[in-house]
C-alpha cells in the first residue's frame, strides 16, 4: 500500500511489519494521522489569515470608502479564516477514525457545530458593520435602529442554535420548533423585556419620539439628562449631574417623558421664575414717588414722565407710544412692572420676537407672586442660568425704589434689629 493511496493505512503497515501488533499499530497510527491532521488545520488557517490580511485587506485598505474599514474593524474577513480548518478535519476525519465510528460521529458533529458557530458569528458581525454604517448616515440621528438590529442578531443566534442542536442530536428543526411552540408561554415570560423593547422601538422611531442626543426628563424615575444609547431593552441617559441612568424601553412609551428637543432647535429657552412681593407695600404712586422716579437716571433710561405725571415707555413690545395703564391708576407695583418688562425687552440676551411678561399670580399667604415670563436667544446651561441670575438680581436690587419690599420669613437678623431700635 502506498502513502499516495491511503496514508494510514500505509503507516498502520509499516508498523505491523516492525512488530506491533495490529490493534496497537492501528492505535498509533490514528493518534499520529490525527495529530497530522491537528497541525494542517493550524498551518490552513494560519495561512488563510496571510491571505486574507495580505490580500483582501490591502485591498480594502486602498479603497476611499470609509465602509470598507468599518468591515476590516469589525474582522468580517478575518473570522471566515475559522471555516478552514472546520473543513479539514470534517473532511479528513471520514478516513481518519473509519476504525472508531463512534469517535468519527463525534468529531464531524462537533466541526459542524463549529462551522455554525464561525458562521452566526460571522453573521452578526457583517450585520454590526452595516449598523456602524448606518450610523455614519444623516438618517441615523433620527431613526435609531439599535433596536431592530439586536433583535435581528438574536434571530440569527436563535436560529443557528437550532441548527446546532439538530446536527449534533440528530432532529429535524421542525420537531424542535414544534416544542418551542408548547413552552410558549415560557419563552414570552423569558423575553418579555426583549418583546415589550422591540414594540416600543418601533413606536419611538415610526414617530421619531426619540433619538440619540435628545435631552429628556422623566421626573417619577429621577430621569433629567441626555439620551447615550437606545437598545432593544434598556435606555441610557447620562444625567446632568454626571450619572448614567438606565430605564426599560417600553417605560418610554408607557409612561411620559418631557423632550427638550424643540427647545433645543427654536434656539430660545424660556425663563419663568417668581418672587413674592409684600402685600403691604403695595401703594398708589404719589407726587413724591413721581418725583424720585423723574430724577433717577437708570428709571429715565426706559420711561418718558409726562406733565401731568402719565408714565410712557421709551420702547415698547408693539412699538407704539401708548399709555401703559388704561385706567390712569398707578401704582407703585404697576410700575414696577412696567419697568421690569422694558428692562427685558432692552436687555441683549432677550428673544424680542416671543411674549415678554411680567405678570401677577394668584396671592396667597406668603404675599403676591410676580412673575417673569420671557425666552432667553441662548440655550446652554451656563448662559441661560446667568441671564436668568443677571435679571433676577436686577430686579430685587431695584424694588426699593419704587418703596416695594420682598416677601420672606423672620430671620434671627430682623428680631435683633427690631430689639436695636
Amino acid at each position: 500500500m502506498t502513502f499516495m493511496n491511503d496514508p494510514l493505512l500505509w503507516l498502520n503497515d509499516i508498523l505491523i511489519e516492525l512488530g506491533l501488533s495490529y490493534k496497537l499499530a492501528s492505535f498509533i497510527s490514528t493518534t499520529g494521522m490525527i495529530l497530522v491532521i491537528l497541525a494542517l488545520s493550524w498551518l490552513a488557517n494560519l495561512v488563510a489569515r496571510v491571505i486574507i490580511r495580505q490580500v483582501l485587506i490591502r485591498i480594502v485598505k486602498r479603497t476611499v470608502s470609509a465602509w470598507n474599514d468599518i468591515f476590516l474593524e469589525k474582522k468580517v474577513l478575518t473570522r471566515l479564516s475559522h471555516f478552514v480548518p472546520a473543513i479539514i478535519i470534517w473532511s479528513a476525519a471520514s478516513w481518519v477514525l473509519r476504525d472508531y465510528p463512534v469517535w468519527l460521529t463525534i468529531i464531524q458533529r462537533l466541526a459542524i457545530t463549529y462551522m455554525l458557530v464561525v458562521a452566526a458569528i460571522v453573521i452578526n458581525s457583517f450585520i454590526e458593520s452595516w449598523y456602524k454604517v448606518y450610523l455614519t448616515l444623516p438618517i441615523s440621528q433620527n431613526r435609531p435602529i439599535k433596536g431592530y438590529v439586536q433583535i435581528v442578531k438574536i434571530i440569527v443566534v436563535v436560529f443557528f442554535s437550532l441548527l446546532i442542536y439538530s446536527a449534533l442530536f440528530r432532529k429535524e428543526v421542525s420537531a424542535i420548533i414544534a416544542g418551542l411552540g408548547v413552552m410558549a408561554s415560557v419563552i414570552m415570560l423569558i423575553f418579555k423585556d426583549a418583546i415589550l423593547g422591540l414594540v416600543a422601538s418601533i413606536q419611538l422611531s415610526a414617530n421619531k419620539m426619540l433619538k440619540i442626543g435628545d435631552w429628556i426628563s422623566i421626573p417619577e424615575r429621577n430621569v433629567d439628562g441626555e439620551v447615550l444609547d437606545i437598545t432593544l431593552t434598556t435606555a441610557k441617559i447620562r444625567n446632568f449631574d454626571k450619572t448614567i441612568i438606565t430605564v426599560p424601553t417600553y417605560s418610554l412609551i408607557n409612561e411620559s417623558f418631557q423632550n427638550w428637543v424643540g427647545m433645543q432647535e427654536s434656539g430660545v429657552r424660556r425663563i419663568k421664575r417668581s418672587f413674592l412681593v409684600d402685600v403691604t407695600t403695595i401703594r398708589f404712586a404719589d407726587d413724591e414717588q413721581m418725583r424720585k422716579m423723574k430724577e433717577s437716571s437708570l428709571i429715565k433710561k426706559y420711561f418718558n414722565i409726562e406733565k401731568d405725571g402719565s408714565l410712557i415707555t421709551k420702547k415698547e413690545m408693539n412699538k407704539k407710544q401708548s399709555a401703559y395703564f388704561i385706567s390712569g391708576q398707578i401704582t407703585n407695583l404697576g410700575i414696577f412692572r412696567m419697568y421690569a418688562e422694558a428692562f427685558l425687552l432692552d436687555h441683549p440676551r432677550i428673544d424680542k420676537s416671543q411674549a415678554i411678561i411680567v405678570r401677577h399670580r394668584p396671592p396667597n399667604e406668603d404675599g403676591i407672586p410676580l412673575q417673569v415670563y420671557a425666552f432667553t436667544n441662548r440655550i446652554d446651561l451656563v448662559t441661560y442660568e446667568n441671564v436668568q441670575s443677571e435679571i433676577f438680581e436686577h430686579l430685587l436690587s431695584f424694588m426699593n425704589e419704587f418703596e416695594l419690599r420682598v416677601f420672606q420669613l423672620p430671620s434671627e437678623y430682623d428680631y435683633i434689629r427690631k430689639q436695636d431700635k
